[in-house]
């Protein structure tokens, strides 16, 4: 399993545009994906998901992911969270 932090940049926080741009991504691999924030996980494949965790700027989330396209998804989730400009 491979994991990385972000701290939210976006003024708006985590809201449905750039949610729905990383559960896309996080679509094209096999790895599960996950997104935590506080005490909750939730699939990063599941806009529901993300969009019920509220998540504000400046909030502390981390991405897991867990496959045999692991480290694949999380450097192309990174580069998804920057350009976004949704976290770093």
């Amino acid at each position: 399993m491979v994991e990385k932090t972000f701290t939210i940049t976006s003024n708006d926080g985590v809201h449905a545009r750039p949610a729905t741009v990383l559960v896309q991504n996080a679509g094209k691999y096999e790895a599960d994906i996950n997104l935590h924030y506080k005490e909750k996980a939730v699939n990063l494949k599941s806009i529901m998901g993300i969009m019920s965790l509220g998540i504000p700027a400046g909030a502390e989330v981390k991405i897991t992911a867990e496959g045999s396209d692991e480290q694949e998804a999380i450097d192309h989730l990174t580069t998804t969270m920057q350009n976004e400009g949704l976290g770093e």
